[in-house]
């Protein structure tokens, strides 16, 4: 592939984003043509603009956002189900950061049901070279190196994604989101404490799971080594969807539990 060149003069110098990943990224969910779980998804797009110290346009209510993705995307695009990936970047255009305008790129993963575990079970490992953080901007979706270079990494050990730790060396999330270890009737999710992602997503799954009493949801400091012992381990990616892990090293795990348990999931929304 021929490489391209741009000066400052043919890019929009005002995208931070590009220039230096000032951006966040908030997923939306669409299900048989309808927005799902879009308050809590909304709530925490103004959380992660907040905690970025964004300047929030007051046109940005729910209202605006259930009206932009049903017009634009599901009658428009004629997208059914998928993933909205919304990113919101900040403008050099203020006379301080935090007053700078704001704009917004959106991007449309298909998928055959968002409430769904692929087919396909995926391979992890762990990395140990590098470490995620556990502070206040952890949580969020922001730039982040770490997941760029575990990326890579993966596909360069013929991997799926990579097991990130904390500077404790104990389990935070994957590159591209949360892990729930299954246990006996106990599945553990590491804190957001430890590096974990704030995810609509998990947080709705779980959420069932306590209210119909189906398992015991424990959060937990958990150690690398810890993984090996779960019977099941899911992977909820509120960028990508839903996936078994069906191999971490050396150990396979079995889906026939947490396969219920979405399929139950599925039926009450």
């Amino acid at each position: 592939m021929e490489n391209q060149y741009f000066t400052s003069d043919e890019l929009n110098v005002k995208n931070r984003a590009f220039l230096l990943g000032d951006a966040v990224k908030v997923s939306f969910f669409i299900r048989n043509a309808k927005l799902i779980m879009d308050e809590e998804c909304y709530f925490f797009l103004m959380a992660s603009m907040r905690k970025m110290r964004m300047n929030i346009p007051l046109s940005y209510t729910l209202e605006f956002f259930q009206s932009l993705f049903q017009k634009n995307v599901i009658e428009e695009k004629g997208v059914e189900n998928g993933i909205i990936n919304f990113h919101v970047f900040r403008n050099s255009d203020g006379i301080t950061l935090s007053k700078s305008s704001i704009s917004y790129f959106y991007e449309v993963v298909q998928l055959h049901d968002v409430i769904s575990v692929h087919e396909r079970s995926l391979e992890l490992d762990l990395i140990k070279e590098i470490n995620v953080n556990n502070n206040l901007l952890s949580n969020i979706r922001v730039h982040s190196p770490e997941n760029i270079y575990g990326e890579i990494y993966a596909q360069e050990n013929d991997l799926d994604d990579v097991i990130l730790l904390n500077p404790n060396k104990r389990i935070a999330r994957t590159t591209s989101g949360n892990l729930l270890f299954l246990d006996g009737n106990v599945i553990k999710v590491p804190k957001q404490t430890e590096g974990a992602y704030i995810s609509p997503l998990m947080e709705n799954f779980i959420t069932f799971l306590h209210k119909n009493n189906l398992a015991d949801i424990q959060e937990h400091e958990i150690i690398a080594f810890e993984s090996q012992k779960s019977e099941e381990i899911l992977l909820i990616s509120d960028e990508k969807g839903i996936f078994s892990i069906g191999k971490i090293r050396n150990k396979t795990f079995g889906n026939t539990r947490f396969l219920e348990f979405v399929e139950s999931w599925k039926g009450s929304l």
